[in-house]
């Protein structure tokens, strides 16, 4: 300071006036000068000053450089002053951490919380950006987590820039220059520099001021930062990590769509949250966390695994419940107790297998339409011109049977022209778009009957058929008035209608608590199956030819034929004895037909062959009654409960069956002639009727015993009791408000890889009906389905389902995909995947991690909407919905 003095006594010997405004000039300087460092040394360390002299050396090139990249320049001077910051780095501004050094501000926060010392772990060049960050500030700067050290950086330079422009009036005095260094930058920049400086430091301003709010409305993401920023830092902690791995995951792997958001706010405040999914979805919904901040903390997560590929497989290990809930796992010894169609069909023919393991994303995947005769209704195993071309004989139904291409078609099948959006049920069992289903010829043929009538726009189905014209109620109740013992939806409960016409049979038995498996061949009678579908009611394209049915045996407790065509007697009865192996012990046949009411010479010879066939094969005409309002009849016959009629038999005709024929074995196996014995063992399959509904749904079978081990690797009973408590759970927690889905607008439903029939189970309470499908390579549980009161299906998806297209409005895929890729290629599958959804269907596919990917790179490239996606412990869901989009080009003609 005595320095300073003696100066300006020397100066006030030149000039009065002169000296007056330098005194002045300098005492202000030393006052503001004096005070700044009072106020520098409550809040950073004395070298302080050195540190800006060493920025303000640099100040060409620090401001040099654009607002979004900045070049900094690695001097002696900036290993010289290292150290200032590392000793309070603390009292730093927020400005001082940039964008641009690869961390966001919340991750810098939190390594300032817990790294008290930077330790000298910042680059040289994050060193340079926080020096430089101190002459950036403005009055204009916001506050940070240390307002006390903010406030005192803007007071400052707001006091420097007034001196700068004081002392700028004044660059003529060369020995004020030399005596107060520290403004010494400010008297040799010129004012070029020094508005470029200004502008600058108003564009940083701004630029921290949007970082800030960025921060800001990142505020609630921030617990997540914080936790992987500590994970990074304490890798030691095994558990620590393991825990904050658990809580960020579904975050980071869940992504949803608008729809799916929206549906998920329906979900109740106080609902019982024990899956962790659901509890994911409640945290997306009320967070509404952004689609930039989801893929932020994937990118965190992505890397966390990178650096700690210890802790996620041993996260992976110990997950005993893959997406937060108990989904069974399959046991692989437990496959070695339970057949399969593969292994039990001995005449099965050679499956293709093609082992190809690419696993190159096809997004992007060009789709063109099918070049066939069929169009819209195409089925690919019930149209294959060039098998039916080869058949030697049709005498059996053979050109009705299935026929599939050796290469499963990858192509799409058109819209009608006109197609609308399903009628909702219970509207559609009345009436259907006619563009939907644009046939008249039934309309015109059997429009006398009730079946199906033209109605403007649409077609309508007055409830008739050829045997109940006034009305399929009214002969549902009069088969039940003429056995009581049938009661409906109680002792009868899943039965089998033969040659269903449009299925308005199955259609009103719904009233009734009852569930009929319809069906009919792709026949003359056109698109019969096709309507029945539209209209909501469960059925499928199938024929009684040369091939058993593709039902277990003993399943079905009533099998029903009105009008239904087919020659029983013919043959030594072949087809009937196929009833036969279907018809559960104890069950009833319904044959309504001319034959039985009427005095034809033709129909009297099949009266009294049937008569002779059913006495032969043990069958009890328990009654044989007419309909007056109908003018019809009906003959019900009883299959027998025991062998005593078989032995009984004085002639062997038709045969029993060899003990070596499997009865269950049905996959391609052709129809045989003869009988099965009725078991009597207590303990098998059939001894004994199930439960009454819906009692049966829940109850074990009888027959599953502890010493059989299930699928999922417990004793069987338990096996069954864990698959049905899953998913009552799932869907009541997850399927029913958790994906997107309206099921208002769900009526047909098909589990394409039912194990228990547990998730058709669980979806009793609604107004929708599931087709369980049993793959024939799987373990053989559809008996278990059919048991409790449910059906299903045997098939194989590397083959064309036997349905028209546009028949479902979900299919429903467990663990399907991972598997069958194995044995053939995906794009064929979606391809019939799509074929079968509705427009405005849904998918839903719960597998492996890489299985998901690939089916929702697929469903992409078929302009499905995914509404989300999700992944766990290398188990995943998504939930997708298929539009209305189509090819504009054909596959060219083979």
């Amino acid at each position: 300071m005595g320095i300073a003095g003696k100066s300006r006594t020397n100066k006030r010997s030149s000039s009065a006036s002169y000296a007056s405004t330098v005194t002045t000039v300098v005492f202000v300087t030393l006052c503001v000068f004096g005070v700044w460092m009072l106020t520098s040394n409550t809040v950073a360390p004395p070298q302080t000053t050195t540190a800006r002299t060493a920025i303000d050396t640099n100040g060409d090139n620090v401001f040099s450089g654009s607002n979004e990249e900045q070049t900094t320049t690695k001097s002696n001077d900036d290993q010289k002053d290292k150290a200032v910051f590392e000793d309070n780095p603390g009292q730093l501004p927020d400005d001082a951490i940039k964008p641009e050094d690869g961390k966001s501000e919340d991750d810098k926060a939190s390594e300032s919380e817990n790294q008290p010392g930077l330790q000298g772990k910042e680059s040289a060049e994050e060193q340079e950006k926080q020096k430089l960050s101190e002459t950036q500030m403005s009055e204009e700067s916001v506050l940070t987590h240390n307002q006390i050290s903010e406030q005192t950086s803007t007071k400052e330079l707001e006091e420097q820039k007034q001196t700068t422009n004081e002392e700028s009036s004044n660059k003529d005095s060369e020995d004020d220059r030399n005596q107060i260094v520290e403004q010494q930058h400010l008297d040799q920049e010129s004012e070029d520099q020094q508005q470029q400086r200004d502008d600058k430091q108003k564009q940083d301003v701004e630029s921290n001021e949007t970082t800030k709010a960025k921060t800001k409305e990142d505020d609630q993401e921030k617990p997540m930062n914080d936790i992987t920023e500590l994970e990074d830092e304490q890798k030691g902690n095994k558990h620590q990590s393991h825990e904050q791995q658990e809580l960020e995951m579904p975050i980071a792997n869940a992504t949803f769509s608008d729809e799916t958001k929206d549906k998920l706010e329906e979900i109740p405040n106080n609902a019982t949250q024990t899956d962790t999914f659901q509890n994911l979805l409640k945290t997306s919904t009320n967070q509404e966390t952004s689609e930039k901040d989801t893929q932020s903390a994937a990118q965190n997560q992505e890397t966390q695994q990178q650096d700690s590929p210890k802790e996620e497989n041993s996260n992976d290990s110990n997950s005993e419940e893959p997406l937060a809930s108990s989904i069974p796992k399959e046991s692989n010894e437990s496959k070695k107790s339970w057949k399969t169609q593969k292994t039990q069909s001995e005449n099965e023919k050679e499956r293709r297998n093609d082992e190809s393991s690419s696993k190159a994303s096809i997004y992007g995947y060009t789709w063109q339409l099918c070049n066939v005769t069929a169009g819209p209704d195409y089925i690919p195993c019930l149209d294959n011109e060039k098998a039916l071309q080869k058949l030697h004989s049709t005498k059996h139904f053979e050109h009705r049977e299935r026929h599939c291409p050796e290469e499963a078609p990858a192509c799409l099948v058109p819209l009608p022209e006109g197609y609308k959006r399903p009628i909702s049920w219970p509207q559609s069992r009345d009436k259907i778009w006619y563009h939907n289903v644009p046939h008249t010829k039934l309309a015109v043929v059997k429009g006398h009957q009730n079946w199906v009538k033209v109605s403007g726009e649409f077609l309508t189905f007055p409830g008739g058929g050829t045997q109940f014209i006034h009305g399929a109620l009214h002969y549902i109740d009069f088969i039940q008035q003429s056995v009581p013992e049938i009661k409906w939806g109680k002792h009868t409960r899943v039965i089998l209608d033969v040659g269903c016409g449009v299925a308005s049979f199955g259609g009103f038995l719904f009233e009734r608590d009852v569930l009929a498996m319809s069906f009919a061949p792709k026949d003359e009678h056109e698109a019969q199956v096709q309507f029945a579908l539209e209209r909501g009611i469960p059925a499928i394209s199938a024929v009684m030819g040369s091939q058993r049915l593709p039902f277990p045996s003993r399943v079905f407790d009533l099998v029903h034929c009105a009008r239904c065509r087919v020659p029983w007697h013919a043959e030594g009865g072949l087809l009937l004895l196929e009833l036969n192996r279907v018809l559960r012990p104890g069950g009833y046949f319904v044959w309504s037909a001319t034959p039985v009411y009427q005095k034809l010479p033709e129909d009297m010879e099949i009266w009294k062959a049937m008569s002779s066939l059913t006495k032969s094969i043990c069958w009890e005409l328990v009654t044989l009654k007419k309909d007056k309002l109908n003018s019809i009849g009906a003959a019900i016959f009883r299959k027998p409960t025991s062998n005593e009629c078989y032995d009984k038999r004085q002639d062997n005709s038709p045969p029993m069956c060899k003990s070596s024929d499997d009865a269950n074995a049905v996959w391609h196996v052709p129809l045989q002639a003869c009988m099965h014995r009725v078991p009597v063992d207590q303990a098998e399959r059939g001894a004994q009727w199930p439960a009454d509904w819906p009692s049966r749904l829940q109850n074990t079978p009888y027959w599953l015993n502890s010493s059989q081990m299930g699928i999922y690797g417990k004793p069987a009973p338990q096996d069954f009791a864990k698959d049905y408590e899953h998913w009552t759970r799932e869907v009541s927690k997850l399927y029913m408000s958790g994906l997107g889905i309206s099921w208002s607008n769900v009526r047909n439903v098909m589990d394409m890889r039912a194990v228990y029939g547990g998730f058709a189970a669980a979806l009793k309470d609604i107004e929708v009906w599931v087709l369980n499908v049993v793959n024939f390579d799987s373990p053989d549980t559809l008996p278990i389905i059919y048991e409790r009161g449910l059906f299903g299906i045997y098939h194989d998806w590397c083959e064309s389902f036997s349905t028209y297209p546009r028949t479902y409005d979900l299919l429903h895929a467990d663990h399907l995909f991972s598997k069958l890729k194995k044995r053939c290629k995906l794009e064929p599958v979606m391809a019939e995947v799509d074929r079968i959804v509705r427009p405005g269907g849904k998918l839903i596919v719960r597998d492996e991690s890489t299985a998901i990917g690939e089916v929702e790179n697929l469903l992409k490239s078929l302009h499905w909407e995914v509404h989300l996606t999700f992944s766990k412990d290398q188990e995943g869901i998504l939930s997708a919905q298929k539009g209305d989009w189509r090819p504009t080009t054909y596959q060219a003609s083979s």
